[in-house]
């Protein structure tokens, strides 16, 4: 008889068993579980940005200036790699970092008046490519209207390294512009026949000028010229000590104004949508390509012949020509693009999965498959414009660099992610534009004490794994694209080198063009309590 019941409480405790487990299983499959972000929380490239109205902005007690000055470390980056791999790293990966409740408040002050009676006409060439010529012509509408001028529609630059043919239609929305200016510039789309033959001054504006200098010197020249034509539009105005309402309308002028023509926002938002079907991706601006070596005489990771070959376009451009480049030299002070080798590195240490999608956003990358070959080993899903979309869709854009850089900065400013190697005026622009938007996650690589790490690795002093994740995440903690403010000039500098060693307007519209929203208990501070607390408990 005992047997029997030995048999019948085994069967009943196997029973148990398997119905607890069975329970326990069916909880945690009913748990929804999300890897990624949904492609629904970012935005979709907007048509244009709703300007908050007056009501809206209220405003905290100021923030102190020290507060301001550096980035907030995000949250599960301040312990580094340790803590890291503790934590949801796909959530420290793909969230954006601190905003510090900044949103965009462009609308002009209660004084801010019609335009004036227009004095003349300003004719402008923007020189340059793409993004510095976006920022030149938004200059130059807060310089038409300081000097009361009438804009005609600026002139593209068709004779740079690129060489585009393209009109500013071609690129941007032409009518737009002009009407979402009509209570800031009168703008036109052509100089008046009239006015086609009679005298004009050709003047290059002083670079990084202020107020009183157009209000004084340019503008007295309409005594005798019914006509101003601006020879360059690059770095015409000062970054910092302008009037409020002119450093919001340098914002409203790139941020909705300058829109770009419908056929390239259409593209554009279709080849945003393609990466998306990857799930969140990185937009990474790869300037690795031929101009950008010439200009910069970098040779690192290149073969004799094609140092020479940079060279040699680098001596027979007048304006790229420096003498005495030291490559070498250039790469250890950070003046080079980091090569796709050392991007794939710098990804891995920073915890990217090989699975993560990534655009490149750049022209022909030089050497071709010879210098991508390393980068492409890691991250298998590399796409670019060429690979989402079919040659007949990318056919109107095909021949013109310009309206291609504009398929670029689309999916660059509506990526998860941002990394330039370089911080060039692409770059520049794209992380001016993500911090207008709500400071999406743009990484800005330390290229200077990379280069320092890369080549330990390169003489066998350092591996990867570990120690080199670390290293690199604890450098890049407080280069993650979060609120602060513009940086100025660097202490000790003078003349144009003060000028230059400042951080560009376009590059971070904090403090002129956002507010704080009046919060006492944001979402960030409690989730800064929470991150407190677990870390005493670590």
């Amino acid at each position: 008889m005992q047997r029997p019941r030995r048999r019948a409480v085994l069967v009943m405790r196997k029973l148990l068993t398997c119905t607890m487990c069975s329970m326990a299983l069916v909880a945690v499959l009913s748990v929804p579980v999300q890897i990624f972000p949904s492609s629904r929380d970012v935005p979709i490239f907007s048509r244009s940005y709703r300007l908050p109205t007056q009501g809206e902005l209220r405003f905290r007690r100021p923030v102190p200036e020290q507060s301001l000055t550096q980035e907030l470390a995000p949250l599960r980056w301040s312990k580094a790699h340790r803590l890291f791999h503790k934590t949801s790293a796909l959530d420290a990966l793909w969230n954006p970092p601190p905003n510090r409740d900044f949103f965009p408040c462009t609308a002009p002050s209660l004084n801010y008046s019609s335009p004036e009676k227009s004095r003349g006409y300003l004719l402008v060439h923007a020189n340059g490519g793409l993004n510095q010529m976006r920022a030149g012509i938004c200059d130059m509408v807060a310089i038409a209207r300081i000097i009361n001028a009438t804009l005609v529609i600026p002139e593209l630059d068709k004779h740079s390294f690129w060489k585009d043919s393209s009109k500013f239609s071609d690129i941007f929305d032409e009518d737009h512009f002009i009407n979402a200016l009509s209570n800031d510039v009168k703008v036109i789309k052509k100089l008046p026949k009239e006015f086609s033959t009679s005298a004009r001054a050709v003047k290059h504006f002083r670079s990084w000028s202020g107020v009183d200098y157009y209000r004084d010197e340019i503008a007295s020249m309409w005594k005798d010229y019914p006509v101003i034509r601006a020879a360059k539009s690059d770095s015409r105005l000062a970054n910092n000590n302008l009037p409020a309402d002119i450093q919001k309308l340098r914002c409203r002028a790139c941020y909705e104004a300058l829109r770009f023509a419908p056929k390239i926002e259409a593209m554009g938002k279709l080849l945003v949508d393609r990466m998306r079907s990857y799930g969140p991706y990185i937009a990474l601006h790869l300037r690795y390509e031929k101009d950008m070596l010439s200009f910069s005489g970098c040779t690192h990771d290149l073969s004799p012949a094609e140092a020479d070959e940079l060279r040699m376009i680098r001596e027979n451009t007048s304006y790229w020509k420096v003498k005495n480049i030291d490559p070498k030299e250039q790469r250890s002070k950070g003046r080079c693009p980091l090569t796709p080798k050392e991007v794939g590195i710098f990804l891995n240490a920073l915890g990217y999965p090989s699975s993560t999608p990534i655009y490149i956003a750049s022209g022909d990358i030089y050497g071709g498959e010879s210098h991508m070959s390393d980068l492409q080993s890691r991250y298998p899903l590399l796409m670019r414009k060429e690979l989402l979309a079919s040659s007949e869709e990318l056919e109107p854009f095909a021949h013109h660099a310009s309206q291609m850089a504009a398929l670029d900065y689309i999916v660059s400013v509506e990526s998860y992610v941002f990394i330039s190697s370089y911080s060039g005026n692409m770059a520049r622009a794209v992380e001016g534009h993500r911090r207008f938007l709500g400071h999406r996650r743009t990484i800005s690589p330390d290229r200077k004490a990379l280069v320092r790490l890369f080549d330990k690795l390169e003489q066998g002093t350092m591996k990867e794994g570990d120690n080199l994740a670390t290293r690199i995440i604890e450098l890049h903690k407080q280069r993650q694209g979060s609120a602060r403010k513009r940086k100025g000039p660097i202490s000790g500098t003078r003349g144009m080198d003060r000028f230059r060693s400042e951080e560009a307007f376009y590059v971070n519209p904090l403090p002129d063009c956002l507010c704080q929203r009046q919060q006492s208990n944001s979402l960030e501070d409690k989730k800064k309590k929470k991150y407190i607390l677990s870390e005493k408990k670590l």
